[in-house]
């Protein structure tokens, strides 16, 4: 049985997400986000109270980003901007929410910010919230402070420490080995990758395949073959799981690899329209915009805007991403 498949227990909530949430909570915290976003948009938001409506939106702005829906994802944050004053935990969500957000938006500064104000929350510590030192670390060393990125770092592997979480000290060496020079990030990797496999968290395990292998591909006299294990493995999970962002970020190391990304069945596909799907196959193919527009009878701005969706769907750049993963998928239906 792949390892994607396998059913871990569900882990539960110490404190802040215990009653409804706590099943969301906990599927999301195996890495199936989703699973989590499905049971979070089946739950009925009228009857929420102030701090159910706040722990509902931070989880699926979680769940949405993981996903590679950006577009829902900031429909989200729009909501949560409006605790971002609350008192209290209120605040602590909306604040790792939006730097979550600002961090896929590339808003480096503005995402330090808002960790650093959940960091000053007496909430901060809650271990069922997102380590905000992790947020905070890897937006220092994106605008250019490693030196403060890896104290942070640092303090966060020994907070994990003293709490012998699995999912914590592999959380934590993860952020240590992007963020200190001073380490030795294979080594730092390797612990990691030991303590993943007992988190449950299939997400985290492929993220941290993903950060190994691309150290190794740049380690020469690295075994090429625990490389592509790892990979494989990522971009099989990620695709089962519809984690577009990472999906393409393993298919980029692969491509580095001299492999192929395998393409995407129809499953996985399923995250986009129709009209998205001709679009992104034509484009696949070599068409240009204006090529498009003409064969589908729209105009240029709509297929420029199909593509920007199935970009932030995908979790790629641009229309060279396209063909790995479309080729052999079924073809699209005809309008």
């Amino acid at each position: 049985m792949p390892r994607s498949e396998v059913t871990f227990p569900i882990p539960q909530p110490t404190s802040l997400y215990r009653g409804p949430f706590a099943e969301a909570w906990g599927v999301a915290r195996t890495g199936r986000l989703r699973r989590a976003a499905a049971i979070l948009a089946a739950m009925d938001t009228e009857a929420f109270g102030f701090g159910d409506q706040v722990q509902h939106t931070a989880l699926l702005l979680g769940c949405r980003l993981g996903l590679g829906d950006l577009a829902a994802a900031i429909d989200s944050g729009a909501t949560l901007s409006t605790f971002l004053s609350a008192a209290g935990g209120a605040s602590t969500l909306a604040r790792l929410g939006h730097g979550d957000l600002s961090t896929a938006l590339g808003e480096h500064e503005e995402a330090l910010d808002h960790y650093l104000a959940a960091g000053a929350s007496p909430a901060a510590e809650d271990p069922d919230l997102p380590p905000w030192r992790a947020g905070a670390s890897m937006a220092l060393v994106r605008t250019g402070d490693r030196a403060e990125a890896a104290r942070l770092a640092r303090e966060q592997l020994a907070l994990a420490e003293q709490a012998a979480d699995p999912y914590s000290l592999a959380l934590a060496l993860r952020t240590l080995a992007t963020t200190d020079a001073g380490v030795d990030p294979v080594r730092t990797l390797r612990r990691a990758v030991g303590l993943a496999l007992h988190s449950n968290d299939l997400r985290l395990q492929a993220q941290i395949h993903a950060d190994l292998a691309g150290l190794l591909l740049l380690s020469p006299g690295e075994d090429p073959t625990e490389t592509l294990a790892l990979l494989r493995e990522a971009e099989t999970f990620s695709a089962n799981e519809g984690l577009w962002p990472l999906h393409a970020r393993v298919s980029r190391l692969l491509g580095r690899a001299g492999e192929r990304a395998r393409p995407l069945g129809n499953d996985s596909l399923s995250v986009l329209t129709n009209a998205e799907r001709r679009v992104a196959q034509l484009a696949s193919e070599g068409l240009t915009n204006r090529q498009i527009a003409e064969q589908l009878s729209v105009t240029i701005k709509g297929v420029e805007w199909h593509l920007s969706r199935v970009y932030r769907k995908l979790g790629i750049g641009s229309r060279g991403g396209l063909g790995p993963l479309l080729e052999n998928a079924p073809k699209p239906r005809t309008a």
